[in-house]
């Protein structure tokens, strides 16, 4: 009998696997994919890690996360200053000196921030959509260039037609900074994020290709307890209807050169151009092998937003007020499941960016555990 069946072995099921494991638990650990490690999951590809289910920039202000991340594999200085490309004009992102410079021909950040708050005064009252949200935040002219078309694309959705609240802040800096995290702690696992998630679940024992809601009973069975990072609605057979997401789809290449973009992120902001962004893989690793020798050749990624259906893989939650209640709804059904745990983005219905929901895992741990 164990102690703790964790379903899914992304970064939520393997931290508390691996702090059950220490703490003196029996666990298993289970995955319908092939693989481990779930959407972070990265392959080796002509010595090139690349990011399988999307682009995966690790950043915290957390040290306690920090430490206990690196404590399993080191990470590598890669700071995310993507590119942004808008019928081929390039800007930099987040939007600093160097848009402005681009856009307004302004050179010092009171001219900046003077050309700012012309093109805010365009919204007097209280911003009714996105698109006078953002307008209100940055201006017209870096809205119709760097954020509207890119962001209809990503929600599916006319800028007027979605809810302000969905851009609560632009990043505006009035600096000569690329960094966009801006995290005191920032970089990418040395050897791919497959890496860390092997290292976490290191001499547990993982069962992979093995689907739990298709075998729940056999499954429930040989746990005391049951940790959950699926998608809640799906545990509960859709009962109460299907919660939205938003999915990605991705068309990888692998191209005979050494050098397709010059960056690991370009954005494509124009609402024509069909993908939303373009990743090159070698960058996150500044294009070097192991051995630090350059790579002969490049692996690259369009990715292209779309409504999520049944099939689809889900990533991004559609956290509006309809789905926000339905999810509600779900909650009160798990609340009540004695011996099943839910988390992670799927099984709690939240966008967490890697870092929280390690800091997630480790809080439960702490609850669960101790």
């Amino acid at each position: 009998m164990y102690d703790y069946l964790i379903v899914g072995s992304g970064l939520f099921g393997a931290t508390f696997a691996r702090q059950a494991a220490d703490a003196g638990k029996k666990v298993l650990v289970i995955d319908k994919r092939p693989n481990i490690a779930g959407n972070i999951y990265t392959e080796d590809v002509e010595g090139i890690h690349v990011h399988v289910y999307g682009a995966h920039i690790f950043h915290t202000n957390d040290a306690k996360v920090w430490r206990y991340v690196t404590h399993f594999v080191d990470f590598n200085r890669f700071t995310n200053a993507p590119v942004a490309n808008y019928k081929g004009e390039l800007y930099s992102l987040p939007f600093n000196m160097y848009t402005f410079n681009k856009m307004w021909g302004v050179v010092t950040p009171e001219q900046a921030a003077a050309k700012i708050a012309e093109q805010r005064r365009e919204i007097t009252g209280e911003p009714r959509n996105l698109e006078e949200q953002a307008i209100s935040l940055v201006g017209r002219d870096i809205f119709e260039k760097l954020v509207k078309g890119y962001t209809e694309k990503q929600w599916g959705r006319d800028c007027k037609e979605l809810p302000a609240f969905i851009i609560k802040r632009l990043p505006v800096r009035l600096t000569f900074d690329n960094n966009y995290f801006n995290a005191l702690y920032q970089g990418i696992p040395i050897g791919g994020y497959t890496k860390l998630v092997a290292n976490l679940l290191e001499g547990i024992e993982v069962r992979l290709g093995c689907d739990y809601l298709e075998n729940k009973a056999e499954l429930d069975a040989l746990a005391e307890k049951v940790v959950y990072t699926g998608p809640i609605d799906a545990y509960f057979g859709y009962q109460l209807g299907a919660l939205e997401y938003r999915s990605v789809r991705f068309e990888t290449e692998l191209l005979d050169i050494p050098n397709f973009q010059g960056n690991a992120a370009v954005n494509y902001t124009d609402r024509e151009t069909p993908w939303t962004r373009i990743i090159e893989h070698k960058w996150f690793e500044f294009g070097k092998d192991a051995q630090g020798n350059d790579l002969p050749k490049t692996v690259i990624s369009r990715e292209y937003s779309s409504e999520w259906k049944p099939g689809d893989e889900p990533y991004y939650p559609v956290n509006d007020a309809k789905n926000g209640a339905l999810y509600a709804q779900y909650r009160r059904l798990a609340d009540a499941e004695g011996k099943v745990i839910f988390g992670g983005r799927l099984g709690e219905y939240k966008y967490y960016d890697m870092d929280q929901t390690v800091a997630a895992a480790l809080a439960l741990c702490e609850r669960e555990l101790s």
